[in-house]
């Protein structure tokens, strides 16, 4: 590494190290002196008086409906809005937000404006939904919610890009690292660069500019929160061994240091291919920064990403055995680290000059770093990580010259509201009310006599001043916080999230596999030797590869929703795939799309004859009708109901084929594509979920809802097709790719183009959600079943 550029990091290191020094020397002496005390006492004097309630009639009218569990994230935010609570709640909340993540000044008038302007339209979004249903449908953490806001930004494309990169993210999170944690930190520092661009662009700004603005932030929010995952988390983990840990923050330190990502030529270590990924993943988003950044902002946050990162090294090589820590060498790389992390968000999108920002920044962040490390003090402790809480609780009793880093916090927050912010009434407010918050929290998941103990060990040494902060945790009211509640509710979804995606698709394996143990067509006795040709030839395609999805959403619908027996409804599920498989048997036919290639075999007019195909395409129509009408264990009305939609299903997929036919070399407009795709692909999809309605006499709205439901799912599925066609591995996919080309189809890609048919996919997907809220069901496993069609690979 260039010696000079070394020196050069080094020295930005040490003059951000003493400023750290001396902002410890201060807290240190009013800490040593007891100022913090009479100072914070108050305060909070002032402040219990919001937040102690005497048993009023209006706070007994207010918490006359009982209190949910904030766990039940759409039933807490309707319980604060129905006792008028929630104005104050997201009030606290955004003006927290405005501090620790924007570094703004309360007490400003502009602040205070725009801070009330946030809060209102938050609220109008939050008390939109009303239910369930409503409630899932507005849910930005969703990704149809995420669409439909992106839409309103026009910034669809960039949202599309996002999810990709998300999920791609997700699957590459290894075992061994909280996946999804890692998820929650990266989606927060992407709002967080969001919100940084929003402020800094303001309100009189063109949609365009708006919109190139959010796009900008969203990207270099993705390229400065990768490093969450796949550097700090990763370092942290015990996924890498020693040596690759070694190996790897040198990588990034000569990164940051000479301003190039170094190539990754020899690896020693098992992780390679995880390696590979993350270095090809951050060296882009690493160039991405760079490339809108001037030289002179380039240079600033190559120098705050290595003291960050330097200081995080600081912290992640001591070991809790050592017993000569001084109380510098456990708090500076803190203060550092806290304050820097946010300096970098701002620094990224060339935010303009602040100095009061960058002075609250610093200040500020070991407020939040000793709140954090509190929280998380135990397992810290189990993963033998060294923080002021850990050192303390394995050396208080052995080193006398140890400071209590619960007065130290407590230090930090007379600090910031007498000499950061000046007393300011606001700011007083909000920081005592989250450290109020934080201990109440703890408490709870502690257990009271737990926490009894941890207080013990950790109470400040005036015990007046520690019996008022306790009474406050046992009486406070009205100090939670939103941020909370989404990061709780996040954690939730992405961990239900995650266990469904795993029941999906373990339920379509296990479905898949008895599926196609049944498909098989037994030869009669006795039969000539041209027909023994048609039944092998039905067989060789019911054989290939084929995802079977619906006969798998029959089984579903039927058994787990509708509760009809498996044993009824098995002719159902053969005669779905029979009449599926004949339909890709002339599809495939020279005289359409003359394929060579279906799941993953040569089609079956190669290895026959087209005479053949289109005989077994036949065979296999009729056969469906023959299993329909074994469906024995239904009345005869019902089978017949069942069978009169069964053919009109029929005659709709002959027509979508035909109109595929007489559309080659012509140019279709999107109404058309959409018919095509309706009746090509949606309406056999439609089959699989009414069929099993029929059987079960569903409701005519509930079947209304569903037929709405496989009408954008459809075209979702062959707008999926066709981008496959052209991006998609053969290999994956078990057919050649340029099919649609080559035979000089109207396509959603050759209409819209790649973006454009991407757009329209995540439009159906979300236009899918929405009918799907009607149905009342179940309806989990077909919502993970829109999600495999639009992100699926083959």
């Amino acid at each position: 590494m260039n010696e000079k550029l070394t020196k050069n990091a080094d020295a930005c290191y040490r003059i951000a190290e003493q400023r750290a020094v001396n902002y410890f020397k201060s807290l240190y002496d009013q800490m040593m002196q007891k100022s913090y005390v009479p100072i914070l006492t108050k305060h909070i004097q002032w402040w219990k008086h919001n937040h102690i309630h005497h048993n009023s009639l209006l706070y007994f009218f207010s918490c006359k409906k009982s209190k949910p569990d904030p766990k039940d994230y759409h039933a807490y935010i309707q319980w604060l809005n129905y006792t008028g609570k929630l104005d104050n709640y997201l009030d606290r909340s955004i003006s927290y937000i405005f501090m620790r993540d924007l570094g703004k000044d309360l007490c400003l008038p502009e602040t205070q404006t725009r801070i009330r302007s946030v809060v209102d339209d938050l609220k109008k979004y939050l008390t939109g939904f009303s239910g369930r249903n409503q409630g899932e449908k507005n849910d930005t953490i969703s990704m149809a919610g995420l669409y439909r806001r992106a839409q309103k930004e026009g910034i669809e494309s960039t949202i599309i890009w996002l999810i990709e990169k998300l999920k791609t993210v997700s699957n590459n999170i290894p075992k061994g690292m909280d996946a999804e944690q890692a998820q929650r930190k990266l989606i927060k520092i992407i709002a967080g660069v969001m919100m940084h661009q929003v402020e800094e662009m303001g309100d009189h700004i063109s949609s365009e500019e708006r919109s190139r603005k959010l796009d900008d932030a969203i990207r270099l929010g993705y390229s400065y929160g990768l490093t969450y995952p796949f550097i700090d988390d990763l370092l942290d983990s015990k996924v890498l061994s020693a040596k690759e840990k070694e190996e790897y923050s040198n990588l990034i330190c000569i990164t940051l240091v000479t301003g190039v990502v170094p190539e990754l030529s020899k690896w020693y270590g098992d992780n390679i291919d995880l390696i590979r990924y993350i270095h090809s993943e951050l060296k882009d988003a690493f160039e991405y920064i760079k490339t809108h950044q001037s030289s002179e902002r380039v240079k600033s946050f190559l120098e705050e990403s290595y003291v960050f990162f330097n200081s995080q090294e600081v912290d992640r090589v001591k070991n809790l055995s050592n017993t000569n820590y001084t109380n510098e060498e456990l708090y500076i790389p803190v203060i550092l680290k806290s304050s820097s992390s946010r300096l970098i968000a701002r620094s990224i999108i060339s935010a303009s000059e602040d100095e009061g920002f960058d002075n609250r920044t610093f200040f500020y962040g070991i407020y939040n770093q000793l709140a954090d490390d509190f929280a998380d003090m135990f397992d810290d402790m189990k993963d033998g990580a060294v923080t002021p809480y850990t050192y303390y609780i394995r050396y208080h009793g052995k080193r006398s010259d140890l400071i209590n880093p619960f007065e130290l916090y407590w230090t930090v927050i007379s600090n910031l509201i007498n000499n950061v912010y000046y007393s300011d009434s606001k700011t007083c407010e909000v920081i005592l009310d989250r450290a109020i918050n934080g201990l109440k929290r703890f408490k709870i998941r502690m257990g009271t006599q737990k926490y009894n103990e941890i207080m013990e060990l950790f109470a400040p040494k005036d015990s007046e001043f520690n019996n008022l902060i306790q009474n406050m945790v046992e009486k406070a009211d009205d100090v939670d916080f939103f941020d909370k509640l989404l990061r709780d509710h996040m954690i939730t979804i992405l961990k239900n999230e995650r266990k469904e995606r795993e029941d999906f698709l373990d339920t379509v394996e296990k479905l898949q596999n008895k599926i196609n143990n049944m498909l098989n067509i037994p030869k009669t006795e006795n039969i000539s030797l041209i027909n023994e040709q048609i039944i092998d030839a039905a067989n060789y395609s019911l054989e290939g590869d084929g995802k079977r999805l619906r006969p798998i959403v029959a089984w579903v619908m039927g058994i787990k929703e509708y509760g009809l027996s498996e044993s009824a409804i098995l002719p159902l599920m053969r005669s779905l795939e029979y009449m599926h498989t004949a339909s890709l048997i002339f599809d495939d036919l020279p005289s359409e799309d003359n394929a060579s290639t279906r799941r993953g075999r040569p089609t079956l007019h190669q290895v026959y004859d087209v005479a053949t195909a289109e005989l077994t395409g036949l065979f296999l129509t009729q056969k469906a009708i023959e299993e329909q009408a074994s469906l024995n264990q239904f009345d005869s009305k019902t089978v017949l109901d069942l069978i009169q939609y069964s053919t009109q299903i029929t005659e709709k997929v002959c027509r979508g084929q035909n109109m595929d036919l007489h559309s080659k070399g012509k140019r279709l407009t999107l109404e058309q594509l959409n018919m095509m795709a309706h009746y090509k692909t949606g309406i056999a999809f439609e089959a699989s979920l009414i069929m099993p309605a029929i059987l079960a006499h569903a409701k005519e709205t509930e079947i209304e809802a569903l037929k709405e439901f496989a009408h954008h799912v459809g075209i979702a599925f062959q707008i999926k097709d066709d981008l496959l066609d052209v991006e998609g591995d053969p290999m994956l996919i078990g057919k050649a790719i340029g099919k649609d080309t080559e035979n000089n189809n109207s396509t959603y890609v050759s209409i819209l183009g790649n973006e454009g048919a991407r757009k329209e996919m995540w439009e159906q997907y979300c236009l899918a959600l929405e009918s799907l809220q009607r149905v009342p069901l179940n309806t989990t496993f077909l919502k993970h079943l829109l999600n495999y069609i639009v992100n699926r690979d083959h």
